[in-house]
């Protein structure tokens, strides 16, 4: 049995791992994992601005370019 333990690592007894508190704890452990993958998601992603996707508010009615066909 001593060599199972050592090659396969600790195995808790059944009681243990049935245990409530276990539950709760495997529990705050996927919960966290899941924040964690989340956050280094968000981080790798570009930022996104908003009001690069809103209609902007302070165009002008007409072009003051010193080319005023020239579309704006």
């Amino acid at each position: 049995m001593s060599g199972l333990v050592v090659s396969l690592g600790i195995l808790f007894p059944e009681s243990l791992v049935r245990s409530q508190g276990f539950a709760i704890l495997a529990a705050f452990v996927a919960i966290n994992t899941v924040v964690y993958v989340s956050l280094a998601v968000a981080k790798a992603l570009p930022k996104i601005y908003v009001g690069d996707h809103l209609p902007r508010q302070y165009e002008r009615a007409e072009t003051r370019s010193i080319h005023p066909d020239d579309p704006a």
